[in-house]
């Protein structure tokens, strides 16, 4: 079997790529930057480091590479001749790299098997998405004859990592790639590192409403007391008690609407909670917090479980309290902070927080909302 990877930084190399590699699967990085390709190109392997409770080094090789802006011809014929395509780029990126991916679908023989299309991105069906875009880019009306398009929901802390590292990547241990089985129809690629389920919804909030949720909470919280790392930030007595009333909220969402079992969701709460303490994870509030616009849009980390817990009647103070934080998260070159606190800067709450939350005014966390904003306004 083969894959074509798109994104071979280091969730693509620390993270998708080394699943695939590691289920025997041929793999090619498929990326924009020459710099990177170059560095794949001339390497014969990279070492994932995992750090934990039970760290190891895990070798890749054999894989190759693409630069998929210039070398456009050899991408049509490595999607051709592949049985995967997968995504790690970001979720608004996924338009620029449909054109070729459909153009890859195109050029595929006739009667081969149906391509297998997953974005692993930290979006809600992100598959959906890029379908979306690759339908844009399809002549023909047999685009759901020739692929299978699977949404995932993907899990795993990959740090900014060190200047000198190379292509080698830290990553933590724990990792979950979930996969919709229902699209493949029982053919789905056998990949060891996969778990395929019938339902993916509950696992994509699960790790949205909970992973997300609880580390950019800890980091707008760590960044507000100048606190440099997220081990450090979680290891503060005040900052953890805050971060653990978030996540009890958005636990009880979780187990309300999807049935998870409470001790389940609690156990894994405090799995979260023990993920951000990792000392050998050298992250940063900084780096966690970053892009704030789209982290407070309406069916994110925190207005989105908030907002359904509002609707249910559910306690969403917590939620609401990291809301506040992550509107005077303001650390320099970061476009989304300034972008937000040129909104603040307008001086009309309401359509400050239309324009941030996407909620109606009429919604039941519209006012708290508004109250926040209009708080931060007067701090200006």
């Amino acid at each position: 079997m083969k894959a074509v990877h798109f994104g071979a930084g280091n969730i693509g190399r620390g993270f998708i790529g080394l699943l695939l590699h590691e289920a025997g699967i041929e793999l090619v990085f498929a990326d924009v930057v020459e710099a990177l390709i170059e560095q794949l190109t001339a390497a014969d392997s990279y070492t994932v480091h995992v750090v934990g409770d039970e760290p190891k080094d895990i070798e890749v090789s054999g894989f190759s590479a693409v630069n998929s802006a210039t070398e456009t011809e050899r991408l049509v014929e490595e999607i051709a001749g592949a049985d995967i395509v997968t995504t790690a780029v970001g979720a608004h990126i996924l338009k620029f790299v449909a054109p070729g991916i459909a153009a890859g679908i195109a050029a595929r023989p006739e009667g081969a098997p149906k391509l297998a299309v997953m974005a692993c991105e930290n979006a809600i069906n992100g598959t959906d998405i890029l379908a979306a875009e690759i339908a844009k880019n399809y002549e023909g009306g047999d685009l759901a004859d020739r692929v299978n398009f699977a949404n995932t929901a993907v899990d795993r802390i990959v740090p900014a990592q060190a200047p000198d590292a190379g292509l080698d990547v830290t990553v933590e241990t724990f990792c979950e790639w979930v996969v919709e089985e229902p699209p493949f129809e029982g053919s789905a690629p056998a990949i060891p590192g996969a778990t395929y389920v019938n339902d993916l919804e509950p696992y994509i909030e699960r790790k949205l409403f909970t992973l997300n949720t609880g580390h950019a909470t800890t980091a707008w919280y760590g960044w507000a007391q100048g606190i440099e790392k997220i081990s450090d930030a979680i290891a503060d007595e005040a900052i953890r008690a805050t971060v653990s009333d978030v996540l009890d909220e958005t636990s009880a969402l979780l187990v309300a609407k999807h049935g998870f079992d409470p001790e389940v969701q609690a156990a894994y709460k405090a799995k979260i909670l023990t993920r951000f303490a990792n000392p050998y994870l050298p992250d940063t509030p900084e780096r966690v917090g970053r892009s704030p616009m789209r982290k407070l849009s309406r069916h994110d980390r925190i207005v989105g479980p908030a907002a359904e817990l509002a609707e249910r009647g559910m306690a969403h103070d917590a939620l609401m309290g990291a809301f506040s934080a992550a509107l005077a998260f303001t650390p320099e070159g970061d476009e989304e902070v300034t972008q937000l606190q040129g909104i603040l800067a307008g001086g009309d709450p309401e359509a400050a927080t239309v324009e941030i939350t996407g909620l109606d005014a009429s919604h039941p966390l519209f006012d708290a909302a508004r109250d926040a904003v209009a708080e931060r306004m007067k701090a200006l």
